[in-house]
């Protein structure tokens, strides 16, 4: 595993852009494959879960439950094709395995199960519940006095759920520094813009008054991403909020900032697209 730095050096952030660039082609494979699933918000999230999974995170693809392993919590369930990507391509199965998503006899269905799939470490699928969880594993871990950190990461949209904010008093009350809440701030959700179904803004000052340390950054950018992990990790005493802007779709032109595609699966037509505009971003970024 690779260890947080002060500053990523260009050949980390080539290696991570390329991993998260191929969990981008296994998000669009699994839904393809599946004909259902939810795109958009798992290719908003593949430079998170690259980082996690391949920089950040304590974890052994040979030993997916080894005690002391970090543990992640996907808070937005439905979000499985970039989890079980990322995982597949951190070696905790099968690459070729996500094209059985959804499948009926498949391991892979769409919200994770902890019990059948290899590296999840919560089942999740009703908004709200993964944070609550995760809260939960981090005050055990905490009183267990161990360095595991627990990571969730929830959707714009899911801050909407009340539960959520239950959630986060509790995160604060307990002082669980060894809790990292990601917000993928992708401004939509399935029924359009959050802005116009519920709007959770002002985001920032809400966790602040909730007794977070928040740290704002372009979610796609390995540099921040790095920045913002390791001021969490040193962070004692509160729990820290990554409040990532994002955008929804992004690596696909024609899914990128659109509603439409947070549970639609391509067509044969789009799938082709994708893939080949995929494909052409290995081309570019090789002649750099």
């Amino acid at each position: 595993m690779f260890k947080g730095g002060i500053l990523i050096d260009t050949a980390v952030k080539s290696r991570l852009a390329e991993i998260a660039r191929k969990v981008r082609m296994g998000i669009i494979e699994s839904t393809y494959h599946a004909k259902a699933g939810h795109p958009g918000g798992s290719l908003s999230s593949a430079e998170v879960l690259t980082y996690l999974y391949f920089r950040e995170m304590n974890i052994d693809p040979e030993n997916p439950k080894m005690d002391n392993r970090d543990r992640f919590v996907l808070s937005k369930g439905h979000c499985t094709p970039g989890l079980y990507s990322v995982l597949a391509y951190r070696g905790f199965f099968p690459v070729e395995d996500l094209k059985t998503f959804r499948h009926i006899d498949s391991y892979l269905q769409g919200h994770p199960s902890m019990t059948s799939v290899p590296g999840v470490d919560m089942s999740t699928g009703s908004l709200g519940q993964g944070i609550s969880t995760a809260c939960g594993m981090a005050l055990g871990l905490k009183k267990r006095g161990g360095p595991e950190r627990v990571y969730a990461l929830l959707g714009d949209g899911e801050l909407q759920e009340g539960q959520v904010w239950e959630a986060l008093m509790f995160g604060a009350h307990y002082s669980l520094d060894n809790l990292c809440v990601i917000i993928d701030n992708n401004n939509l959700q399935i029924d359009g813009a959050i802005t116009d179904v519920m709007s959770p803004y002002p985001i920032r000052e809400k966790l602040e008054a909730f007794g977070y340390s928040v740290i704002e950054v372009d979610g796609h950018s390995f540099e921040e991403l790095e920045q913002a992990f390791n001021t969490a990790r040193n962070t004692k005493g509160k729990p820290t909020a990554i409040l990532m802007k994002t955008i929804k779709g992004k690596g696909v032109s024609f899914m990128e900032n659109k509603a439409a595609w947070h549970g639609k699966a391509p067509n044969d037509e789009e799938y082709m697209t994708a893939i080949r505009e995929l494909s052409q971003a290995a081309s570019s970024e090789v002649t750099k």
